[in-house]
């Protein structure tokens, strides 16, 4: 006597419902009968238009839920978008107490998550959170008051790859990421312009693909360092930029400002302007630069001197030297 089969079909809410595996509507065309306990299941309109039958059982606990499907089997059951938790131990219960008369059990999954496909769980939650009934605190933010959050968030991500703290870089990447659905959950509200995470996640499509064109056009680069200056060039074409400096924000810290601003003149290969006059070190090194950036905000507070804000006002006038041999104002 052939053992009677218990098809477990799991899917994927986050799967338009229909998109099914080839073997998984097979197996609800051939099954004798198919079971469920959500009747709003999102997947019982698309099996009905497909002509499969799924009958409605009563919602009960795992241990019962498993006593019906045995009892029932041969018989498909179409598993709740929740995952129905308690099931599947509760069927290896009854698999090792009813051995030699207990269905065959198949797990059949019918469909699975997209790469990213956590990101459509994102901005539900974050939707949810933004929306009446959701967090008071969530709904009186504003891209002001979380600025100040985004910052915080960057900095505590930079910390972890600093210290190569892998479940740490995990937790702040989806910290950093959450600053971003946030800003975008609010972006929709506004009354003139609104966007969404949608129209986000589309421009830098647009971008990354714009500024790839060794990619994703026919343009040819011999190594990263064509890549980087095909990158400026395209970058400042799109952006019409005057000056080389164009695009550094002044908000960056101190010393990342001045880095940024030397990296900008650096890449664009201008020499208008001399660099600062200084005694250093014969040979440079990462340890003796920061042992030199240590020495001046040492002697700095001995003198009273605010050694981020002379750094910032050093670096605003290099760059309006820069902006002057350029022929630009400021």
């Amino acid at each position: 006597m052939e053992t009677p089969k218990l098809i477990l079909l799991t899917t994927t809410h986050r799967v338009a419902p229909g998109l099914l595996s080839w073997p998984a509507w097979e197996a609800l065309r051939a099954a004798g009968r198919v079971l469920a306990a959500d009747p709003a299941h999102p997947q019982l309109p698309a099996l009905r238009q497909a002509g499969v039958e799924v009958e409605i059982v009563e919602r009960a606990s795992a241990p019962a839920l498993a006593r019906t499907l045995v009892t029932a089997a041969p018989v498909l059951w179409l598993g709740s978008p929740d995952g129905d938790p308690g099931l599947t131990d509760a069927l290896a219960r009854l698999a090792v107490e009813e051995a030699g008369t207990a269905p065959e059990i198949e797990l059949l999954p019918g469909s699975y998550d997209l790469p990213g496909a956590r990101l459509l769980d994102l901005a539900s939650v974050m939707d949810t959170l933004r929306s009446p009934g959701g967090c008071p605190w969530d709904a009186e933010q504003t891209h002001e008051t979380l600025v100040k959050y985004l910052v915080e968030e960057a900095y505590e991500l930079v910390e972890a790859i600093e210290e190569g703290d892998r479940g740490t870089l995990r937790e702040e990447l989806g910290d950093v990421l959450l600053q971003v659905f946030f800003h975008s959950r609010i972006a929709e509200e506004h009354p003139d312009d609104p966007f969404s995470i949608d129209d986000v996640a589309g421009d830098i499509v647009e971008k990354l693909m714009y500024r790839h064109p060794h990619v994703f056009g026919d343009v040819e680069a011999s190594g990263s360092a064509q890549v980087e200056a095909n990158w400026e060039q395209l970058k400042a074409a799109e952006k019409q930029r005057e000056s080389v400096l164009d695009g550094v924000p002044g908000g960056l810290p101190a010393l990342a400002y001045a880095a940024k601003l030397v990296s900008r003149v650096r890449r664009a290969g201008f020499t208008a302007v001399p660099d600062t006059a200084y005694a250093l070190p014969d040979s440079l090194t990462a340890e003796s630069a920061g042992d030199l950036l240590l020495a001046v905000a040492q002697r700095a507070y001995d003198a009273g001197v605010d050694v981020d804000a002379a750094l910032r006002g050093a670096a605003r006038r290099y760059r309006t030297a820069v902006r002057t041999a350029e022929g630009l104002t400021g």
